[in-house]
């Protein structure tokens, strides 16, 4: 009787709907706001903008005289190769973001190739000096004109050939006034206005319309070199400001010869060319080592501003005798551009270099450009090939006349 009523008291609750109901969904609505409560991820922070960081490498004078060249004859094909004097250098240069010099002779095609008074070097003088690493050579300095107007011309038709970029002559009015004359160069991200100038030409005069063949920064080129022409600098450096490269680079030819010191004529225009926005003043001529240094003026804007100077980089590639004249460096400059675009140089380093002279040797072996410090310590460790005793002296003597020149701290490698 108990069985039968709950069986019935259980059909009359589930026919009632009085068992229990499932739980109602949320709605679209009420899940979407649940969502928007919920905190927002933080975005990722920005990174911080990198400095661009490069260096420049600056050599001194490339000179072809006759014992050069003769050590770069090779007979049994006629040609030249002058590697072997660049192979230390061409280390260092492969570090470089670009490396500049200043080329001191025409190549006017020979077939008699000439040394001093009046040069004339092998096309493959070019070639090889774009192998081991220098991106553009002046070519505005004293000896410019030592093969006429057309050495001048032909000069920079090799170099176009050979890749090699140029600063300081041209081959028409035309292409002087194309920036006015200033090559812009990307050195590692960091954009470099280049110009250059000579104080003169050995005598040569230039006709009165070649002007545009050679950048002569004294008007008295030809006779007493006492006499810069300022407005020319004045305006060619205006020029260069327009073009808004990041920095400006001056390379001269000046100063005296064999004199490890600057004269008052480099120093004032070396002041003068500050002010009008210099910011590299790289200097050659002299033939051996003349001291750097920054220095302040009060710019063409009426800002007080830095610039660099280093008077004479001396020989990089030459036959003359006195050790002074042997004794050079790669200078290495540090080159920093910060997020906000503003470009400074923020290292001075270089490493010593010496022209070994060895006439006892075979051509192709007798001249060879040293790194100072390798080439001794190759000697110390009885490993060298090419330092004798008597050179091994040499090269200690030369490391110390670098020193006395350029300041010991300034020698350290490049990075």
């Amino acid at each position: 009787m108990r069985r039968v009523y709950a069986l019935t008291l259980a059909l009359v609750l589930l026919l009632s709907g009085c068992a229990a109901a499932p739980a109602p969904a949320k709605s679209a609505g009420s899940a979407q706001s649940a969502a928007q409560s919920l905190p927002e991820p933080e975005p990722e922070p920005e990174p911080e903008p990198e400095p661009i960081v490069s260096h420049l490498m600056v050599g001194g004078d490339i000179m072809s005289h006759t014992p050069i060249v003769s050590d770069a004859y090779v007979s049994e094909t006629g040609s030249y190769d002058f590697s072997h004097m660049y192979q230390d250098a061409a280390l260092q240069l492969a570090l470089a973001d670009y490396a500049v010099a200043n080329l001191e002779t025409p190549l006017a095609g020979g077939p008699d190739y000439l040394g001093y008074p009046v040069f004339d070097a092998p096309d493959e003088l070019a070639y090889d000096t774009r192998a081991a690493g220098f991106d553009l050579v002046s070519t505005a300095n004293n000896h410019t004109r030592d093969q006429g107007m057309d050495g001048i011309y032909r000069t920079l038709d090799i170099l176009d050939q050979a890749g090699l970029a140029h600063v300081g002559t041209y081959r028409s009015q035309e292409e002087r006034d194309e920036q006015s004359g200033i090559y812009v160069a990307d050195v590692g991200g960091i954009s470099v206005a280049f110009l250059s100038y000579t104080y003169g030409l050995n005598g040569f005069r230039l006709d009165s319309d070649k002007m545009y063949a050679a950048n002569l920064f004294n008007l008295d080129y030809y006779t007493t070199l006492a006499n810069p022409d300022y407005e020319l600098l004045k305006a060619d450096l205006a020029a260069a400001r327009e073009l808004e490269a990041d920095l400006i680079a001056v390379m001269i030819h000046w100063g005296n010869e064999y004199k490890d010191a600057p004269n008052s004529h480099q120093t004032n225009l070396a002041q003068f060319l500050v002010e009008q926005g210099a910011d590299l003043i790289l200097g050659g001529h002299p033939h051996v080592l003349e001291p750097y240094e920054t220095i302040t003026a009060t710019g063409w804007d009426g800002q007080e501003r830095q610039g660099f100077v280093i008077y004479s980089l001396g020989n990089f590639i030459s036959n003359q005798l006195e050790l002074e004249t042997k004794t050079t460096v790669i200078l290495d400059l540090e080159l920093t551009k910060d997020p906000q675009g503003n470009t400074s140089l923020t290292d001075v380093r270089y490493t010593p270099y010496y022209m070994l002279h060895r006439n006892d040797l075979p051509v192709g072996q007798r001249r060879h450009l040293v790194n100072t410090h390798q080439a001794m310590a190759d000697y110390e460790a009885g490993a060298s090939e090419l330092v004798t005793a008597k050179l091994y002296t040499q090269l200690q003597a030369s490391l110390d006349h670098c020193h006395a020149i350029l300041g010991e701290e300034g020698d350290r490698p490049s990075v």
